[in-house]
C-alpha cells in the first residue's frame, strides 16, 4: 500500500503550489495589506530623497538674498514664492528636508540603539543595575521631551550635531523602557541559561541572543522616533535654539516674521508647516503599518 505525502512543492489541500516568501513578496503584501502604511513610508521617502539630492533639486541658492523679488507670490520662476529676504522657499524647502531628515534619523537611530542597549542590559543583569538605571530613567522621562531637549541644547549650545544630542537624550529612556519589558521575557527563555551554560560572555548573550528578539519593538518604536525627533527640531529652531541662520530648516523659515505676513503672503508659513506636517504624519502611518504587520495579534485583521 502506498502513502501519499504532500508534496513541498503544494500545500496540504493540493490546491496551490507553495513558495517561500522572499523580501519583495513581503514588501509587496506588506503594501497591499497596509496602503496608509505605505503611503507614509513614500511620504518620509519622497522629502528624504529630496533632501539628499537638494544640491541638484533646488533651482536657487537657499542662502541667496534678493531684496528685488522679495515675498513673491508662487511663480514658474518661484514655485513657491519668495520669503520676506526674496529666499526662494522651494529651494529652502528643500534644503530644509535635509536638515529635517539628518536631525531625524540621526536622533532616532543615536537614542533607540543606545535605548536598546540599555534596556536589554538592564533586563539580563537585573538586580541593582536594573534598579539604578530604570532609576535614571524615570528621572529622564519626568521631563517632556521638548523641555529636556531645550535644557540640553542650553549646555551644549545650538547647531545641527548639538541638536542631535539635545533631541537623543531624551529618546534613550523612552526606548530603554519598552525594550526592557520584552527583554525581561527573553531572559526566562531556556537557550540564554543554556548560553551562560557554555560559557559565553554576558555581551555576547546580550547582542547575540537576546537584542535579535527585540527588534520588533524596536523597529516600531523607530519608526515613531523620526516624527518625534523632526517635530522636536522643527520647535527648536522656531523658538530659536535649534539649527540657526543661514542653514535653511523647516523651523526656522516658520520663525520671526512669518506670522507677521499672514495675510499678504501666506505661503511663507503654508508651505513649510505643511512639510512638516506631512513629514510627521507619513512617519507615524508608516509606524502603526509596522506595528500591525509585526504583531501576529493584529497581522490578520
Amino acid at each position: 500500500m502506498t502513502v501519499l505525502t504532500p508534496s513541498p512543492q503544494t500545500d496540504v489541500a493540493g490546491d496551490e503550489p507553495w513558495r517561500p516568501r522572499t523580501p519583495l513578496g513581503r514588501a509587496l503584501d506588506f503594501c497591499r495589506r497596509k496602503p496608509l502604511g505605505t503611503i507614509g513610508l513614500l511620504i518620509v521617502v519622497i522629502f528624504a530623497l529630496a533632501g539628499g539630492f537638494a544640491d541638484w533639486i533646488a533651482p536657487f541658492d537657499p542662502e541667496e538674498n534678493d531684496f528685488n523679488s522679495m515675498m513673491m507670490a508662487p511663480s514658474f520662476v518661484h514655485l513657491l514664492g519668495t520669503d520676506q529676504f526674496g529666499r526662494d522657499i522651494f529651494s529652502r524647502l528643500v534644503f530644509g528636508a535635509r536638515t529635517a531628515m539628518i536631525v531625524g534619523f540621526g536622533a532616532a537611530v543615536g537614542g533607540g540603539l543606545i535605548g536598546l542597549v540599555l534596556g536589554v542590559t538592564s533586563a539580563y543583569f537585573s538586580g541593582w543595575f536594573d534598579l539604578a538605571l530604570q532609576r535614571i530613567f524615570d528621572i529622564l522621562m519626568a521631563f517632556p521631551l521638548i523641555i529636556l531637549a531645550l535644557a540640553v541644547v542650553s549646555v551644549f549650545g545650538t547647531g545641527v550635531f548639538n541638536v542631535v544630542i539635545a533631541i537623543t537624550i531624551p529618546l534613550v529612556p523612552r526606548c530603554g523602557r519598552v525594550v526592557r519589558a520584552s527583554a525581561l521575557a527573553v531572559r526566562e527563555i531556556p537557550y540564554v541559561d543554556a548560553a551562560r551554560a557554555l560559557g559565553f560572555g554576558h555581551a555576547r548573550i546580550v547582542l547575540r541572543h537576546m537584542v535579535p528578539n527585540v527588534l520588533a519593538s524596536f523597529l516600531i518604536l523607530l519608526s515613531a522616533f523620526v516624527g518625534q525627533a523632526i517635530l522636536a527640531e522643527a520647535s527648536l529652531s522656531y523658538l530659536g535654539l535649534g539649527v540657526q541662520e543661514p542653514v535653511a530648516a523647516w523651523g526656522l523659515m516658520l520663525q520671526g516674521s512669518a506670522e507677521d505676513y499672514a495675510t499678504t503672503a501666506p505661503w511663507i508659513a503654508i508651505f513649510p508647516g505643511l512639510a512638516i506636517v506631512l513629514t510627521v504624519l507619513g512617519a507615524s502611518l508608516f509606524g502603526d503599518a509596522l506595528r500591525d504587520a509585526i504583531d501576529p495579534k493584529l497581522r490578520d485583521r
